[in-house]
């Protein structure tokens, strides 16, 4: 099983791997931290006693799906166990068709833990060595090199799978510290010997679901966070705009209880507690704010939910046997278990929630550089409009990227091509929704960043000494509120944004000041600034 010490969501001791208890906090952690990671004892019983299942139907020469026969529109010929080496490569290097740039270490990583502990759970008839060397890859940082192009989601993730089997047997391309080397090289580079498969074995290692798992769960827990900053920004926001926070209320969401409206309410309050700002305007005669101020928690909140479904669907698909055919104590069964449909719906679903939490943060960034709905910010927040531009640009950049969200989030999993001479005639393409939902969480990062920069520079113009001067007709706020300090949480996200960006005076490289605020945004430093200063936010 997987066993860890957590503190807070990192793992910190090796994980076991048994093929049923592997965590979505594991999988990160031997996907970014290099965790090490081997087999249990059990795991390895397993192991022996699936693969002791197919050396019998070898030695009795029974036909079996992928054991004694062919693959695909080849199911019905017959190899014979003297062939079954030959077809093993054979079968990795037809498959190894995967085109585009090659996926990143982290998820290539997480793929390999994946394969393997699906393997762990004794139902593929595979040996215990192929699956340590799998293991032996990770622990010694040997990365298969995968093409990010190819899988259409059913059979599994046949073609990026082959090309992580191809350096198994010493063939293909792996990435040791930085170099890309022929697969046989980068094993011996790190003293790793190569694996000749045996029957079943190819087969095993490329039918599976893991390379759409990895890429899903990966974006699922960077999605977690980003609720979670969505929150932050949209506090900063809002108090930056003198909006109010009566619409956070539990009296009123609690007449209308969906978890991720609760808990991104709850955020909003924790964030604004102390508000001198809030205080400032508690008789102004604004009844209520735009939408996408007052609305934050539910639509923040129906993000959340669908993040929520993924984990659930995830923490499933991580510990389940997705290859085909499975082996059993007394039977061998060909099933459908590499179908990607369960992942490919909900990753269209996180690709959404992903790109609602962006088109939100826009909406709040137009609403600061607007002098038309700012409440008396200076249009694009900058003292000397004319001479400088300020965060006009700012804006159209997240607006192309909003766009762009719009049309990665069509769904893929609506779509299916035949293949394999329409034996496979219904597939997933939940790869390319896992792929697409990525991108999408990129763009995300970048329009939080510059909802953030704007975020605080409306701050320091709401609670500086601003007045209306002749050369820029600059609005005066309804009343002052120079000095002024927002809610503690919003006040800790402040103070560390402006650790590491200045405010904009005059106009310089926004682009810089974007990366900037994009790297404190996806390195989880803003985020653990707030929680160690105010608790955990849910």
């Amino acid at each position: 099983m997987a066993t860890q010490s957590v503190s807070g969501d990192k793992t910190t001791s090796p994980i076991l791997l048994d093929g049923y208890r592997l965590t979505l906090e594991d999988l990160e952690a031997v996907a970014k931290n290099r965790t090490t990671i081997s087999l249990s004892d059990q795991a390895i019983k397993q192991l022996n006693k699936s693969r002791a299942v197919v050396e019998n139907l070898l030695e009795t020469r029974q036909v079996v799906y992928g054991i004694t026969t062919g693959f695909g529109k080849f199911k019905d010929v017959y190899i014979a166990p003297e062939d079954s080496l030959t077809m093993q490569k054979n079968f990795l290097y037809s498959h190894a068709a995967g085109v585009g740039r090659l996926l990143d270490r982290e998820i290539v990583r997480a793929i390999v833990a994946l394969r393997a502990n699906a393997l762990a759970k004794g139902f593929s008839g595979i040996r215990v060595e192929v699956v340590e060397l799998l293991l032996g890859l990770l622990n010694n940082g040997v990365h298969p090199c995968i093409p990010e192009k190819g899988s259409v989601g059913a059979s599994g993730d046949l073609a990026p799978l082959a090309h992580l089997a191809l350096v198994l047997v010493g063939e293909g391309e792996a990435e040791v510290n930085g170099v890309i080397l022929p697969g046989a090289e980068a094993l011996s580079s790190r003293n790793l010997t190569a694996v000749t498969l045996q029957a079943k074995e190819g087969l095993a290692l490329t039918n599976g679901t893991q390379v759409m798992a990895a890429i899903g769960s990966l974006v699922v827990l960077e999605a977690e966070r980003l609720a979670k900053l969505a929150d932050i920004i949209g506090a900063m926001s809002l108090e930056a705009q003198l909006g109010s926070r009566k619409a956070f209320s539990e009296l009123i969401h609690n007449t209308r209880p969906h978890p991720g409206q609760l808990a991104s309410a709850a955020n909003l309050r924790k964030l604004l507690e102390d508000s001198a700002l809030m205080e400032s305007h508690a008789n102004c005669p604004m009844v209520q704010d735009a939408y996408s101020l007052r609305c934050m928690p539910q639509v923040h909140g129906a993000s959340r939910t669908a993040f929520a479904h993924a984990r659930s669907v995830l923490e499933i698909e991580i510990n389940s046997a997705t290859d085909n055919p499975l082996v059993f104590d007394d039977c061998v069964l060909s099933g459908g278990n590499f179908h990607g449909q369960p992942l490919a719906l909900i990753m269209d679903y996180v690709a959404i929630g992903l790109a609602e939490l962006a088109n939100i943060s826009e909406r709040r960034t137009e609403r600061l550089v607007n002098p038309a709905l700012s409440n008396g910010l200076p249009a694009f927040l900058t003292r000397r409009g004319g001479l400088n531009s300020g965060f006009m640009m700012a804006q159209y950049t997240a607006a192309a990227l909003v766009s762009e969200n719009k049309s990665l989030a069509h769904p893929a999993s609506v779509d299916s091509i035949p293949t394999s001479a329409n034996q496979e005639d219904h597939v997933s393409m939940g790869t390319i929704g896992a792929r697409k939902a990525r991108e999408i969480m990129k763009n995300l990062r970048y329009v939080l960043a510059i909802e953030l920069l704007c975020a605080c520079q409306g701050l320091d113009l709401r609670t500086s000494a601003y007045v209306t001067t002749e050369d820029n007709d600059m609005p005066t706020f309804c009343h002052d509120t120079a000095g002024m300090h927002p809610g503690t949480g919003v006040r800790v996200a402040y103070d560390f944004v402006r650790n590491y960006i200045s405010h904009l005076t005059v106009d310089r490289d926004l682009s810089v000041d974007i990366k900037f605020a994009e790297q404190l945004v996806a390195s989880g430093g803003l985020l653990e600034a707030v929680e160690d200063a105010i608790g955990k936010l849910q």
